[in-house]
């Protein structure tokens, strides 16, 4: 419609089968990491590159039009982060929960470094805790509407793991990889397990597909660490 419109558009393309499907007018495949489009964080001069490249299209008579970046990059992307997690709160919470109260004062250093954050579609930081209890209480077979969840579960779990990826940028000591601060917080924390264990748990009730489906990445998920 854009182009019907006489708006000339570009697609930056990071999977190959899905822009192939789609087909659209112009579009530049970028075999990146998923997640980093322009390829390399704080490389501006590269991401100018990449961005160049794609405009580039625009002079082309006729289409479709699939061009590959000339660089390729590869990296550990779903390798976990290796980071060491700082004492839980010892106050009387689950172990999911008080992990969260522990990685507040990390998420608020890279909040306060750079000024922004992806936390917040329906919590706040300091609602994580509080949400990790209640997510506990689905994974040990309560139903998820009766909780007291105050939103889209699907959401309220990306903030979680927004959270979590955010404190990794000060726990550790250089820039992750592309997913690798998903995969830690998946694998390695105690709220990516109570995470994993309510979303089987509500696949296993009959919940809608939606719900406990993109609970997660659906590239981890797999059965949880006790199972």
């Amino acid at each position: 419609m854009l182009e019907q419109s006489g708006f000339a558009t570009v697609a930056l393309s990071s999977i190959r089968g899905q822009i192939e499907t789609t087909s659209p007018p112009r579009a530049l495949h970028c075999e990146f990491p998923l997640g980093r489009p322009l390829g390399k964080p704080n490389d501006a001069d590269f991401q100018r590159e990449v961005i160049e490249h794609a405009f580039a299209l625009l002079d082309e008579t006729s289409g479709p039009v699939l061009v590959d970046h000339p660089i390729e990059i590869k990296d550990g992307s779903d390798s976990p982060l290796s980071c060491v997690i700082p004492p839980s709160d010892t106050s009387d919470r689950s172990p999911a929960a008080s992990e969260a109260l522990g990685l507040l004062p990390a998420w608020k250093r890279t909040h306060k470094k750079y000024g922004r954050s992806t936390v917040g579609k329906v919590i706040s930081s300091n609602q994580v805790p509080d949400m990790l209890d209640l997510f506990t209480r689905i994974a040990n077979g309560e139903d998820w509407k009766e909780v007291g969840l105050p939103g889209d579960p699907t959401k309220i779990a990306a903030d979680i793991r927004n959270f979590y990826e955010e404190a990794s940028i000060s726990l550790s000591n250089s820039s992750p990889s592309a997913r690798s601060a998903e995969s830690w917080f998946v694998n390695e924390t105690q709220a990516g397990d109570v995470i994993q264990k309510s979303r089987i748990k509500m696949k296993e009730s009959g919940t809608n597909f939606y719900f406990w489906y993109y609970l997660l990445p659906m590239t981890q998920h797999h059965e949880p660490k006790d199972s």
